[in-house]
């Protein structure tokens, strides 16, 4: 057993130098962002209400302003398209989908399962009629036409628990 005790050894020495290299190398970072909150911290005392409510509506404004300059940009951002995406699917796995599916329910009878393009759904799976493509919905939209094929019926699959 002398090499399996050599094997954690160098494992727990190697820890150990990553540990002490990233405290070497993050300690001026920590240091310079404590040193600058304090001054935020201290500059926030000595400002008047007035001039603190005149600082915060001036940083609405500009971010309104920044928002409304990249909105169109932002709305075609293939990079912002899939972090979106990606929320609301992480969202949708924490969800408890049985009681998602219930409140689905009341529209699947109204759609007798059969959803087309431009139809809204809330949550759940959807199957192609014509290529049995399937299309996960993870958070209410509209419904297009298929990927695959470009048709615009769709059948509804149950939620898998």
């Amino acid at each position: 057993m002398p090499q399996q005790n050599d094997y954690f050894a160098d494992i727990y020495q190697k820890l150990n130098t990553w540990l002490t290299e990233v405290k070497v190398q993050q300690k001026p970072n920590i240091d310079e962002f404590i040193k600058q909150a304090k001054l935020y911290a201290g500059a926030a005392e000595a400002m008047t209400e007035e001039k603190l409510q005149q600082f915060t509506d001036n940083l609405k404004y500009d971010l309104h302003d920044f928002y409304q300059l990249n909105k169109s940009q932002a709305k075609h951002s293939v990079y912002l398209g899939l972090l979106n995406e990606a929320l609301w699917e992480n969202l949708g796995k924490l969800t408890d989908k049985s009681q998602v599916e219930w409140a689905e329910l009341v529209d699947d009878f109204n759609h007798d399962g059969v959803y087309k393009s431009g139809d809204y759904i809330g949550f759940g799976e959807l199957q192609c009629e014509q290529c049995d493509e399937k299309l996960t919905i993870t958070h209410f939209s509209e419904i297009g036409t298929c990927a695959n094929c470009g048709a615009t019926d769709f059948i509804r699959l149950p939620l898998k628990p």
